[in-house]
């Protein structure tokens, strides 16, 4: 059984009064586990079936899938199934995360075409359940402070295929200076004394404290402020943590709307242990009232400086490093479109950056912030070509393409290319080639003489 902290059990227990022994013994039972399907790669409501019902059907079987009843997308899972080690899992098919944290994205009711904004994004739960509901339409701009977190949130952006998304790594005040009252919606998943972790992590336990507490809830009310002045008036904010709390979830919102009196608590949900099946979290949509000044939506950074000139698309630079990636996506993936956007060149690298109606973000206004992934990567720009580049496989379907390997993912071919070997090339498939497992792309590979040479990033690249 796990050892709860007595302060801890004292505050439950004034908390729920007789309900408090229900959910202290949710501790002697198995954590709960769920999983998001990917509507980008596998359809739903927002992106169409487009076919893949017979696939979804197929994961529900192989892994035992139960819905969870919050989330359209979300199921419950055995963990003895495993499906984060399976191959579907590193082709962004769906995405492990814990079924109570499902529900705050789906209270903020993402719609495709908004600019949305998730402030402490990582590792990535909700900024991939955001953009599943934008269905490639608007632009998500998706953020964590922490410099490791923020780089495995940029790979989970990746994984999952999403083109549309902004990756930063700056504070909460950084992007207010930058982007006030531009966002549609925005989501905070507030760091917190993280009670409902104790089944999951046993170092929680260890950081609990009153202290803790009271710590935490004055964090999140800095955090808070930011936010405040990130939304448009008439835009809405969902907030969520992953305690218990009064402190960090009830009062803290009580003492933000005392401050900012243009925003107003719509609506409030809590997912128990002993009432529902999760671990446990708390959410809260607030909406910003309309008959405000509206602030400039245009991102506030003009300045041109060295940085700016190598990202303008009016540099020869990148001019020239376009005219090589639309040469290779003619080649490569005849069937993909860009949206409307600009291109970002950052060393050899080059990104593309939607554009949203009424929010002209441009490539420039990312200076001064740390960004690790202004959109979509496209390619690696070398002197006479441009090689197509991760990012791009992840986010196309194999009908976009023009070259495609598909092999059955329990297969040694694709245990082989998982391993970044050399892979005996299908008939009929040549030059720069879409690998997939199922019809699933998870890399590139370049056909000669039979064989696929592995293009497989190192660091994806699993040991035999």
């Amino acid at each position: 059984m796990i050892e709860l902290p007595q302060r801890f059990i004292e505050r439950i227990r004034e908390q729920l009064g007789p309900e408090a022994e229900a959910f202290i013994g949710t501790y002697d039972e198995p954590r709960t586990q769920g999983l998001r399907l990917n509507p980008l790669k596998l359809g739903g409501p927002a992106t169409g079936a487009n076919g893949h019902e017979s696939f979804r059907d197929e994961l529900i079987r192989r892994f035992g899938l139960t819905p969870v009843p919050w989330c359209r997308d979300g199921y419950y899972y055995d963990e003895a199934t495993k499906p984060g080690k399976h191959p579907y899992h590193q082709a962004g098919l769906y995405y492990i995360q814990e079924p109570s944290a499902m529900s705050a994205a789906e209270l903020l009711d993402v719609q495709p075409g908004e600019l949305v904004l998730d402030l402490a994004a990582a590792p990535g739960g909700k900024t991939t359940q955001i953009a599943g509901a934008l269905a490639g339409r608007g632009l998500l701009v998706s953020n964590d402070i922490h410099p490791a977190r923020a780089k495995i949130l940029s790979e989970n952006v990746e994984r999952f295929g999403i083109a549309n998304a902004v990756v930063t790594n700056a504070s909460p005040d950084e992007l207010a200076a930058k982007f006030s009252g531009a966002f549609d919606k925005i989501m905070l998943d507030a760091p917190c004394s993280g009670e409902g972790m104790f089944r999951k992590d046993p170092e929680a336990i260890l950081e609990w404290s009153p202290d803790h507490v009271r710590m935490c809830a004055a964090r999140q009310l800095d955090i808070l402020d930011s936010a405040a002045r990130l939304l448009k008036p008439g835009g809405t904010l969902a907030y969520s943590t992953c305690t218990f709390n009064r402190e960090e979830n009830e009062e803290a919102l009580e003492r933000f709307v005392e401050r900012y009196p243009a925003f107003s608590v719509v609506r409030t949900e809590r997912i128990w242990p002993h009432r529902h099946k999760g671990e446990g979290h708390f959410v809260a949509l607030l909406r910003r009232q309309t008959d405000e000044e509206p602030a400039s939506t245009a991102a506030t950074s003009g300045r041109r400086d060295e940085r700016c000139r190598r990202t303008d698309p009016a540099d020869r630079s990148v001019r020239e490093a376009m005219k090589l990636a639309e040469a290779m996506l003619r080649d490569v993936v005849p069937g993909f479109d860009l949206p409307a956007g600009e291109p970002v060149l950052f060393g050899e690298q080059l990104y593309w950056l939607p554009s949203v109606p009424g929010f002209p973000l441009r490539a420039r206004d990312l200076n001064g912030l740390r960004t690790l992934r202004p959109g979509l990567h496209l390619a690696h720009v070398k002197k006479d070509r441009a090689e197509p580049a991760h990012s791009l496989a992840m986010a196309i379907s194999t009908r976009q393409a023009r070259s495609v390997a598909s092999f059955d993912a329990d297969g040694p071919e694709a245990g082989a290319y998982w391993r970044g070997e050399t892979v005996p090339a299908p008939d009929g498939v040549n030059g720069w080639t879409a690998v997939a497992v199922d019809g699933y792309p998870i890399g590139w590979a370049k056909a000669s003489g039979g064989q696929l040479k592995n293009h497989l990033p190192k660091g994806l690249r699993r040991p035999g």
